[in-house]
């Protein structure tokens, strides 16, 4: 039987009309629940009596972080659309294929993305354009706002239709559109619930990108659902974010990042004199994270909670709770209560044997029901309900759940497999390292052999003879990187993960 999809702000603005639901940090706007739930309810029907968008059709994104992107994605729920965020760091190029791919009705825009806007509408036959201004200036996207009565009547729709489709980095080949549907969000709301102690007082700060499933669903939407508040940053800085997490007038609780936006603040000037004791939840996740780097937030008296999930999985598949954060380092946690996992090896049989390296396969009703125009890869990626992950990880003899690394990231030196993820928490022990990435390049007797690619700290200074020396006597011999390349920084995508792919054909071309 089909499940109804509710109002979730609708519901708040009669419950807590006057709560604060979102504060938007460039601008400085405040919008308590009854605002929240009468803006987007009239921009539900401008989007509907102007341009013409019925449910199931699509209405695509292209901003920085702003509270407009959550109106945005609640308008749509309201009328039954499906919104389409959109990455603003990709090239004209890159988002060609991502909006041909969409189609969509409707391309919402932030005013300094205007000419790129242009040509994809020139480009991609879009029926109409929408700008907005990030400060709340006037704009085409106010007008509508202020110009449009509140929507009459929501659509009536259920779990099973898509409410996002959010495109994958593409690091394999083209973007995949992922169908995030409106029970995937809501079952991520309820498997987040224990483990990141989400409730109505909670104050979420949105630092990731919130055309990322880590932005938007850990814990933007969350905090929706709950009645708390998203305080909104409009793209992440170490240090402003450290300021805002003392600033008692905000009291936030809840913080996700990328290990990336962790080391960041770790190595700020301010963060010695740090207080991180309000938060309930710092939650880190999207690539393994280093020991070294689990330690010193420890050593602050917050752990970090380590989690694991995937854009198809909206995101929450395993979680550690701060109880056993400290008991299990390095461990992603336990499969959240309403999910599923096992580890296969490469024939796609069950492996039982604790800490056993397979492939992460995942079920539940957390799990995207497939991608957008894709019967190949939905053919590919799913076997009997089970979503292929293709994450490297093993379980404890207690169920804990180990991502290991990426598949696509492991390399085979001399017949052995190798997780790189292992050899940079081994170099990461090196006090002079700021950051590091390894990667596997081609070898003529060893198939591959390993590269670290590392930052070293401002002031400090570090050899490859050091870092080979420490490694050799870290690690296997089959482990050990081959080589050192020194560089001034690593590559990352918008959401802080490091672009290995880049790395490597850097290390290729040379």
């Amino acid at each position: 039987m089909a499940v109804k999809v509710y109002d979730w702000v609708a519901y708040h603005a009669r419950q807590t009309p006057e709560r604060l639901a979102l504060l938007d940090l460039h601008s400085g706007r405040r919008f308590s629940y009854a605002d929240m739930n009468d803006r987007t309810s009239r921009l539900a029907n401008a989007l509907r009596t102007t341009f013409d968008i019925r449910p199931g059709e699509r209405v695509a994104a292209l901003t920085n972080n702003t509270t407009d992107c959550l109106e945005m994605e609640f308008a749509c729920a309201k009328l039954g659309a499906i919104y389409v965020p959109l990455n603003w760091r990709l090239t004209v190029p890159e988002l060609e294929f991502i909006v041909s791919d969409a189609e969509p009705k409707l391309f919402i825009h932030e005013d300094v993305f205007g000419d790129e806007a242009e040509e994809l509408k020139n480009r991609c036959n879009i029926a109409a354009l929408l700008e907005l201004n990030a400060s709340g200036a006037d704009s085409g996207y106010e007008h509508a706002i202020e110009t449009h009565e509140p929507l009459a009547q929501v659509a009536e729709i259920d779990h099973d239709d898509t409410w996002v489709l959010m495109y994958t980095s593409g690091t394999t080949g083209n973007p995949k559109g992922c169908r995030i549907t409106h029970g995937m969000t809501f079952w991520n709301v309820i498997n987040l619930l224990n483990p990141h102690r989400l409730a109505q007082d909670m104050v979420n700060l949105v630092t990731l990108p919130l055309f990322h499933t880590g932005g938007l669903n850990v814990y933007a939407n969350p905090a929706v659902h709950m009645g708390g508040t998203n305080i909104v940053m409009r793209s992440f800085d170490p240090g402003e974010t450290l300021r805002i997490l003392q600033d008692p007038d905000h009291g936030v609780t809840h913080l996700i990042g990328v290990p990336a936006n962790w080391l960041f603040m770790s190595q700020h000037p301010d963060f010695a004199a740090a207080d991180f004791s309000g938060l309930r939840a710092a939650a880190v996740g999207g690539a393994p994270t280093s020991l070294e780097l689990l330690k010193v937030y420890e050593d602050k008296g917050s752990s970090l909670q380590q989690a694991f999930g995937m854009t198809e999985t909206s995101p929450l598949v395993t979680a550690l709770t701060p109880d056993n954060a400290l008991g299990k380092p390095g461990s992603a946690g336990l499969p959240a209560m309403h999910t599923e996992v096992r580890i296969v090896d490469e024939e796609a049989n069950e492996i039982t044997e604790p800490r056993t390296v397979g492939e992460l396969w995942v079920k539940g009703p957390n799990v995207t029901p497939g991608y957008w125009r894709q019967p190949e890869a939905n053919e590919s990626s799913f076997t009997d309900g089970w979503l292929h992950t293709g994450d490297a990880a093993y379980q404890d003899e207690d169920g804990f759940v180990y991502i290991v690394d990426r598949w696509k990231d492991m390399y085979i030196s001399g017949g052995e497999n190798v997780y790189p993820a292992e050899v940079e928490n081994v170099i990461y022990q090196l006090p002079q390292v700021a950051e590091v990435a390894v990667i596997g390049l081609p070898h003529e007797r060893w198939g591959e052999t390993g590269q670290a690619v590392i930052v070293v700290k401002e002031g400090e200074s570090l050899a490859e003879e050091d870092v080979l020396k420490h490694c050799k006597e870290n690690l296997a011999r089959f482990k050990q990187p081959g080589s050192v390349r020194f560089v001034a920084e690593i590559p990352h995508n918008a959401t802080g993960k490091q672009l290995k792919r880049e790395l490597r054909k850097d290390a290729i071309d040379d």
